[in-house]
């Protein structure tokens, strides 16, 4: 069982960021055919890691550095977690904490952009972490248990008792994404009125860092969204993988249609998505049990 473990959580050290990076240039491929242009090639995202670390790193201090590598390692430690079949509530517990590496790392600059991207960040986790909360309660009320090994062979899909769940945590995927409406504390875009926000102030080896977590944390969340369908029938596997490639292009699409909001607005649409969707699901289920 242990030797299984570390396979699947080798295979995902691996092939997640190979996967993650084809994912990050596919978004800016389908969002420049979107605005009519030819767009870069779908492997740009890796030419640009490339050259960052071939590029000077500049450093505010060494704690800096810390917090970003703890960054990047709990976020591969989170995806290691879930996908060889751990336990669900521990892997959002990571992931928050993987967050909260990230802040730390943008207060420890003292730069003025990095701080208002961290107080933002920080805005944006009190939006998104009830609801990751959430959808590992509701999978123990679909399937009976937190542990994903356990989830991966129910007799049907979590989908048909956790459609609330579904949606809310789609719809905070956008924040989690880094996708407009939501994206206030930084950017893959150059519209924002705070330069990058939470990584202004990072360069070289530090910012690819950042964007090998991104990539892991991009297969980790589409991995989620996979388990919503996916059944001890190996046919599940095909309509994981279709759910997947839906709900990826749908936030791109989301990403190019809608403007920035402010934080407020943010915060109020959020928690009425999630108490309306996810919170009369929840209500449901207990009401059935």
């Amino acid at each position: 069982m242990d030797f299984t473990f570390l396979i699947k959580a080798l295979l995902y050290v691996i092939l997640a960021p190979i996967i993650g990076g084809l994912l990050s240039g596919t978004d800016r491929l389908f969002a420049a055919r979107m605005q009519g242009r030819q767009g870069p090639p779908i492997v740009q995202p890796f030419y640009d890691v490339y050259k960052l670390t071939h590029k000077q790193t500049t450093v505010v201090n060494s704690i800096q550095v810390l917090f970003v590598t703890g960054y990047l390692i709990m976020t591969i430690f989170t995806g290691c977690l879930f996908f060889a079949g751990g336990d669900m509530l521990l892997v959002f517990f990571a992931l928050s904490m993987s967050e909260v590496l990230m802040v730390m790392a943008a207060f420890s600059t003292n730069g003025p952009y990095s701080i208002m991207g961290a107080q933002r960040e920080l805005l944006q986790m009190m939006c998104y972490e009830p609801m990751t909360l959430l959808v590992a309660i509701g999978f123990y009320y679909a399937q009976g248990s937190f542990m994903v090994s356990d989830l991966i062979l129910a007799d049907k899909p979590a989908i048909l008792q956790i459609p609330g769940f579904f949606i809310g945590f789609v719809f905070i995927l956008i924040i989690k994404l880094r996708k407009s409406p939501f994206d206030l504390a930084t950017s893959h875009h150059m519209h924002q009125e705070m330069v990058k926000g939470l990584t202004t102030d990072l360069s070289g080896s530090n910012l690819a860092m950042v964007e090998f977590a991104e990539w892991y944390d991009t297969v980790l969340m589409m991995g989620i969204v996979g388990m919503f369908f996916l059944t001890a029938s190996p046919i599940s596997r095909i309509w994981a993988i279709i759910a997947c490639v839906l709900v990826f292009f749908l936030e791109t699409l989301i990403d190019n249609i809608f403007p920035r909001v402010k934080y407020i607005t943010m915060l109020k649409v959020t928690w009425a998505v999630i108490l309306v969707f996810a919170g009369t699901n929840l209500l449901i289920l207990n009401v059935l049990r």
